[in-house]
């Protein structure tokens, strides 16, 4: 019967979407993480399972401003923090942001595109180009799915996006005129809540980074790079650009993914045996499989920092 219990308890917990509690004797590993990591993480967590016996990862997906947030103002403890948009370590972990110092580098290690994506079912699915593809956007009658800006990068990196836009297409408007269809009650805390409502064509089009549409097998826009975020090349244009959000004015900037161990992290050996997993072989191949564009060799921040057998796996972060 109590075996029966818990295996229930267990379950439930599951079906809500919350990883149950680890067994005794397990090493718990938490893991926060942006919601677009989701896929390629829970395949890495296999394999840094399978590597260390007796130690279970235990992911939480979501916006990666709102997962910063819950570390250095809800004092929630992760052992590896990995953001969607590398400046969210430094604005929200660094004693230079006024808080207590909650990390003191952190590394680069894929990078991403910010894109719509859709279905056959769309409206106007067989119209939308990589040349009209803002014109369509703004019809009437077009729903698009979008993240808060102010809890998720691809929320701002959206507006970002838009604005580049603006003036690579010389469209006066462009921004507005698509953003009237993605108003609020079409916002979600990240881009991945949406999904479900795309796929059921209870929206048309999703802003969300390219990885997102490979895993699933989705139409997706294929937009210039000098619009599109994904290019360290363009960073000078990209800072053109600012996202205003109640976190402040956000410039553009290449959209880079970043990892680092926060100071209050429990398990701090294995959360680095992460991490080298993540930047190594194995994990590069599983974030490339996955969409992603793959930094060889990492970019890192505060090299001297780091734990000493990170910084063998990553070249000084670039001048943008």
């Amino acid at each position: 019967m109590k075996f029966r219990a818990l295996l229930t308890g267990a379950v439930g917990l599951l079906l809500a979407g919350v990883a149950p509690p680890a067994l005794a004797g397990q090493t718990v590993l938490t893991v926060y993480a942006a919601g677009t990591l989701a896929p390629p993480f829970r395949q890495l967590d296999k394999v840094f399972e399978k590597r260390h016996p007796g130690v279970v990862v235990q992911p939480e997906f979501g916006g990666s401003v709102m997962l910063a947030k819950r570390i250095t103002e809800l004092h929630h403890r992760a052992d590896v923090f990995a953001s969607a948009d590398y400046h969210v370590i430094p604005d929200y972990f660094f004693p230079e942001s006024g808080r207590k110092g909650f990390a003191s580098w952190y590394v680069g290690f894929v990078g991403n595109a910010i894109t719509f994506a859709y279905t056959p079912k769309s409206r106007f699915a067989g119209q939308i180009t990589p040349s009209n593809w803002y014109k369509v956007l703004a019809r009437p009658g077009v729903q698009i799915g979008r993240s808060n800006p102010n809890t998720d990068p691809s929320g701002y990196q959206t507006l970002q996006m838009l604005s580049l836009a603006q003036k690579f297409y010389h469209a006066p408007g462009l921004k507005a005129k698509v953003l009237a269809n993605a108003p609020p009650t079409n916002m979600r805390d990240t881009e991945t809540a949406l999904l479900s409502a795309l796929q059921l064509d209870q929206i048309d089009y999703l802003a969300i980074y390219r990885s997102d549409a490979v895993q699933l097998g989705l139409k997706y826009l294929p937009l210039p790079a000098r619009i599109d975020l994904s290019d360290p090349k363009d960073a000078a244009i990209y800072k053109t650009v600012t996202a205003q959000t109640k976190n402040g004015k956000l410039p553009g900037s290449p959209i880079v993914y970043a990892v680092t161990i926060p100071a209050n992290a429990q398990q701090k050996t294995l959360a680095a045996q992460y991490v080298a997993l993540l930047l190594g072989p194995k994990g590069r191949a599983i974030m490339a499989k996955n969409g992603f564009n793959v930094i060889d060799p990492a970019y890192g921040m505060d090299i001297a920092k780091m734990p000493v057998k990170l910084r063998p796996l990553v070249k000084p972060w670039p001048a943008w």
